[in-house]
């Protein structure tokens, strides 16, 4: 697909200061390796030049071209899993670290935005789950007094406070997490990568590793062009991008397309009505949608695509099809962006931690929060790599798990979510 208005998200208009990248020369070897420039990658390498260690961080296209420039730029701290369920299955000593960590992981994206100085459109006013039916809104309600006894700054929303705060009567009520917020996401990679190589991190576009090999107690890797690099250790950030260089690591997840529309801006009555205060808001639905407003007041809204890639406008008309079925009065408002990104999940819906050779560390799976969660876990990474022990890391190291009949799982989430829209559209 070469129109532009297909690869391109509504995140490059309010892009005002760009990473540009200067001539580098790749070192021979360096203290550590990223694999990988989206939030994870670049989050780390800032915090590990911080620390007075040499990095090089090798990204395969370029800065903003994967996931992290083209998500829906929602930040939800936290995990899927309520509170007690974390601690009932990983016990009071993982389970409690996880949860402070999750409590911390807004904080560390608004936090770097403001010391930085980062040119980073944001706006914090809280993540609201919607409900459309009485079990979801039940369900919402355990949630709510879950992380309400954790000490989270959360809420419940009746039917009339929902209605006013998204600006439609679709649902009976929400979990609104105050802690949450939205971000030009792309504003923000590029505002990671500048911090990264002011403090001296080596940041290379266009730049391929093709593997990875331990010897000597080091690990060498192999670029593309003939290059390599040795590293005393490696963090490999791709996430929904992984490919070979782990084994395993590629068929333990699900890869998954999310595609997202852009309005054009909201007239002024409109912007008034929908989404006044500029929430994120996630619904309820087997296959949620995702929406939010920009700072340039258009409308962003999300939702799972097809396994495939996408060969025209009809196939985001499900989008479509959600945004006047949520707010009518946008019928006849253009769409002027279309763009879909690539994600991963977990079989358990758990972010998972990696370490299958010694100096050698990975994170995956974000499912719909990966801007705080990979953001926040980088330093983390760092530390634990540097000789901390595993209570530095925000949740166990795990084996690797491959999925049983992996070449067959797109044909059965497929069928899977064209049966979930089903059960869907009879609940409207």
């Amino acid at each position: 697909m070469n129109d532009p208005a297909f690869r391109t998200p509504i995140w490059t208009e309010g892009l005002t200061r760009r990473f540009v990248p200067q001539p580098v020369k790749i070192p021979a070897s360096v203290d550590l390796a990223i694999v990988g420039g989206g939030f994870l990658g670049l989050s780390a390498a800032l915090s590990a030049a911080r620390r007075g260690l040499s990095v090089a961080l090798f990204e395969a296209g370029r800065i903003g071209e994967g996931a992290s420039g083209l998500n829906g730029g929602q930040v939800i701290p936290g995990i899927k899993q309520d509170p007690e369920w974390i601690l009932a299955n990983l016990g009071e000593n993982a389970g409690g670290r996880l949860l402070s960590f999750a409590a911390s992981t807004a904080d560390r994206v608004f936090d770097l935005i403001g010391a930085e100085g980062m040119a980073v459109p944001h706006r914090r006013n809280g993540w609201i789950q919607a409900c459309h039916t009485e079990k979801a809104l039940a369900m919402a309600t355990e949630r709510h007094r879950q992380w309400a006894n954790a000490g989270a700054d959360v809420a419940m929303l009746g039917e009339a406070a929902i209605s006013r705060k998204i600006g439609t009567d679709n649902y009976l009520g929400g979990f609104w997490d105050r802690r949450a917020g939205v971000i030009n996401p792309l504003a923000f990679q590029h505002g990671l990568a500048i911090a990264a190589a002011n403090a001296g991190a080596i940041l290379c576009e266009r730049t391929r590793c093709m593997g990875l090999r331990r010897r000597d107690g080091r690990w060498h890797l192999s670029l593309d062009q003939d290059r390599t690099v040795s590293a005393a250790k490696v963090i490999v950030a791709a996430n929904a991008y992984s490919d070979g260089l782990i084994p395993g690591l590629k068929q333990s997840l699900v890869a998954l397309h999310s595609f997202q529309i852009a309005t054009a801006p909201l007239p002024e009555t409109l912007e008034r009505a929908i989404l006044p205060e500029e929430q994120a808001v996630s619904d309820s639905r087997r296959i949620l949608v995702y929406y939010r407003k920009t700072a340039d007041n258009r409308l962003v809204l999300g939702g799972r695509g097809r396994m495939s890639l996408p060969r025209s406008p009809s196939d985001w008309a499900h989008l479509e099809r959600a945004l006047r079925r949520l707010f009518p009065a946008t019928q006849g408002l253009p769409i002027e962006r279309r763009w879909f990104g690539r994600v991963a999940m977990t079989p358990d819906h758990l972010p998972h931690i990696h370490e299958p050779e010694p100096g050698l560390i990975t994170l995956v799976g974000c499912q719909g929060r990966g801007v705080a969660l990979m953001t926040a876990a980088a330093p983390h990474l760092v530390d634990y790599l540097q000789g901390g022990g595993p209570d530095m890391l925000p949740f166990p190291v795990t084996p690797i798990a491959p999925i049983a009949f992996h070449r067959f799982r797109r044909i059965g989430v497929t069928a899977l979510v064209t049966w979930y829209r089903a059960l869907d559209a009879l609940e409207r």
